[in-house]
């Protein structure tokens, strides 16, 4: 089961199990993590599971389509590392994927 770290803004992290092929932002939901409220369930129609991947992790995931870029448009302090959480399928290669949540989102 790999293993996403968290990072909220104040540098907390908080270390989450991922089932295979379920999605970061479920994963964060499951385990309580603040800052992921998910409002649209995961259907890519919000920014409310905006992260942003550690630049060590960018280029190692799949890169976001033209959905989650458009949705994109709608979080607040996009940077290049940012990503919809619901749109990253964890497969055992993510295992230590950090995610540091936006403070707007705390």
């Amino acid at each position: 089961m790999p293993t996403i770290i968290f990072i909220e803004p104040d540098g907390t992290e908080k270390q989450v199990g991922a089932r295979i092929g379920q999605t970061v932002m479920e994963a964060a939901v499951q385990n309580g993590v603040k800052g992921i409220d998910a409002d649209c369930g995961g259907s890519c129609s919000c920014a409310t599971c905006h992260g942003y991947v550690d630049e060590a992790w960018q280029e190692k995931l799949e890169p976001a389509d033209s959905m989650e870029l458009d949705m994109l448009d709608f979080a607040y302090q996009r940077s290049d590392g940012s990503r919809l959480t619901c749109q990253l399928v964890v497969g055992e290669e993510m295992d230590g994927l950090m995610i540091k949540l936006p403070v707007s989102q705390a």
